[in-house]
């Protein structure tokens, strides 16, 4: 059943491959949601395993690339949730849907399916405007969905940690001056890091940084390249708009 209470739109994102039913208002299926999808390295077969989902943008991106996956989307919104479900369904998607607070206790988890040491992936696009900096919205929901407590970052991280598996990964997107609080939450139970500026254009500093951890890694960090999502012209980057229909990944998905 399709909450009555939201007006909502259906659109057409991922270059159309992908159509969503999402709030006319407030928090809406963006370039975060599409990149982080393009930077999480998933296989068939796996259980990925999407936190903070939202109407379902990243994990179901996630599913059109990879055929084949276990997917979950963990969402704490019933409305938001109730879409997601609603989207799977329209894209001829399975997922399980589940509605929780990603600071819930570990038995609540379980409860809920979502046992300790049972996901090959999380990926995950968390709220991240900083609470001193960013003005209130009157929508809610879009606060809600955009601005972090001082804990946010920390506390899904710790719930990635409690349900992947040994060497299971975990992809992020975050905004770029908060790169210190991701290398600090990342600290415990992770390694093998890896990180990749995402810029608005290409001669301005980055805006969004997108990190990858393995749990139990013990590679060396490393820092990949930036992504630019508009040349040096002010042009929409060419390999970014492959990436953002859906026509390319990032290259350390395929990693």
């Amino acid at each position: 059943m399709m909450p009555d209470a939201i007006v909502t739109t259906d659109d057409r994102v991922l270059g159309g491959q992908l159509l969503l039913r999402q709030p006319a208002s407030g928090h809406r299926a963006g370039h975060d949601a599409i990149l982080l999808a393009a930077a999480t390295s998933a296989r068939s077969g796996q259980r990925v395993v999407d936190f903070g989902a939202g109407v379902g943008t990243a994990g179901l991106a996630v599913a059109k690339r990879v055929a084949g996956l276990s997917l979950g989307l963990i969402e704490v919104n019933p409305d938001f949730a109730d879409l997601a479900r609603h989207n799977a369904e329209a894209n001829g998607l399975k997922a399980d849907v589940i509605t929780l607070d990603l600071a819930s206790s570990a038995d609540t988890f379980a409860a809920a399916g979502l046992l300790p040491d049972s996901a090959d992936v999380v990926l995950m696009n968390p709220p991240f405007n900083d609470p001193a900096r960013h003005r209130a919205s009157p929508d809610k929901t879009r606060e809600i969905a955009h601005v972090a407590a001082e804990d946010t970052l920390a506390t899904w991280i710790h719930a990635a940690r409690r349900v992947l598996k040994s060497n299971g990964e975990l992809t992020l997107i975050w905004r770029a001056d908060g790169v210190a609080d991701v290398l600090a939450a990342l600290d415990r139970g992770f390694g093998a890091l890896a990180l990749m500026p995402v810029h608005g254009d290409a001669s301005a500093p980055a805006i969004r940084i997108l990190a990858r951890a393995v749990k139990g890694g013990r590679a060396p960090a490393a820092i990949h390249p930036g992504i630019a999502l508009r040349d040096a012209k002010g042009a929409p980057d060419a390999h970014i708009q492959q990436i953002l229909e859906g026509h390319a990944a990032l290259p350390w998905a395929s990693l």
